[in-house]
């Protein structure tokens, strides 16, 4: 009988085991344009915190006592949907399971890129995208650029550095201990910054004594009132994300905000699903990329469902260098 991950209370702060529960669950028989998927990899992101607060956001929130949702990659095992057969690889959003009937509509088929399955769950799915137009598009980076990119050991921040050396900026990068400071040294940032050896206003000011022009937020807090204080005139930041706060009761203070306007800095939030019209350019470029090794990704993967909460929680502990991943 299929599992799924359901929400069973609210978190207050940092989520704990007993905010969810894995339970068995009934699936219907197939509709006509429906497939049923045994799910083989699970994504966990860090939006997925914000859904379990009982807030208006861009996506509802989950419910109690339902089943979780997320990005996964499964095969189809069984299909009344024209255009997909058993044995494709699909991806859809109803992850935090091990399987799943879904509207073949609200999935779509792997590109033929001949790559592993679980990239389209990283670089070369939403993170990647997210990472592509985020700097691309939203910050309007282009080359000779110097770019400041905090959570860099991760699934976007590691593919926001790889694109802006692929595009000829200079890249900064902020990542947390020796390890993930070596993981983003390797990937071509100009300097790596390792936030838990001192404050992160130094390190920045000493990695870019010209300042940045372009700033890709994934942390937000003392990252970002950094990023403030170094910013040149007219900077562009793209802002991701602020998992720094994910999990806070008390609002952070920002000693230089008022940089903002004395430097014009313009400031511009994103969702990738704004971009996702354009996928196809996406996977163009980025294709090149791959083709030509300027861009490589790393997993963080657990292993099966019963991990899938533990997967979660690492990503607000530094567990994860490059994209968390479940294996189902």
């Amino acid at each position: 009988m299929a599992r799924a991950w359901h929400l069973a209370s609210r978190p207050e702060g940092m989520p704990v085991a007993e905010n969810f529960e894995l339970k068995e669950i009934d699936l219907p028989d197939l509709g006509d344009g429906q497939i049923r998927v045994a799910n083989k990899w699970l994504s966990v992101d860090p939006y997925m915190r914000g859904r379990m607060r009982d807030i208006k956001s861009y996506v509802p929130p989950f419910q109690i006592g339902e089943p979780m949702q997320g990005g996964a990659i499964g095969e189809v095992v069984e299909s009344k949907a024209d255009g997909v057969a058993v044995g494709d690889m699909v991806q859809h959003m109803e992850g935090w399971r091990d399987e799943a009937v879904v509207n073949a509509a609200e999935s779509q088929k792997l590109p033929e890129l001949d790559m592993p399955p679980e990239y389209f769950l990283g670089f070369l799915g939403m993170p990647g995208m997210t990472a592509y137009f985020g700097l691309l598009e939203v910050a309007e980076a282009k080359a000779g650029d110097i770019v400041f990119v905090s959570g860099a050991a991760g699934a976007v921040g590691s593919t926001v550095v790889q694109i802006a050396k692929a595009k000829g900026m200079t890249v900064i990068g902020s990542a947390g201990g020796q390890e993930k400071f070596d993981w983003v040294s390797g990937l071509g940032a100009d300097k790596a910054i390792d936030y838990k050896s001192g404050p992160i206003l130094k390190s920045l000011m000493e990695a870019a004594p010209d300042g940045i022009d372009v700033y890709f937020d994934n942390v937000g807090g003392d990252h970002l009132d950094a990023a403030f204080a170094v910013a040149n005139d007219r900077a562009r930041f793209a802002e991701c994300g602020m998992i720094s706060g994910y999990n806070d009761t008390d609002p952070m203070e920002f000693r230089y905000i008022m940089a903002v306007v004395a430097k014009r800095i313009r400031i511009r939030g994103f969702i990738v699903t704004d971009f996702i019209a354009r996928a196809q350019e996406f996977y163009g470029d980025m294709g090149q990329m791959v083709a030509a090794g300027k861009i490589r990704t790393e997993e963080t993967v657990y292993e099966g469902l019963d991990k899938q909460v533990d997967a979660f929680r690492g990503l607000f502990e530094g567990a994860n260098t490059g994209k968390m991943l479940v294996k189902v």
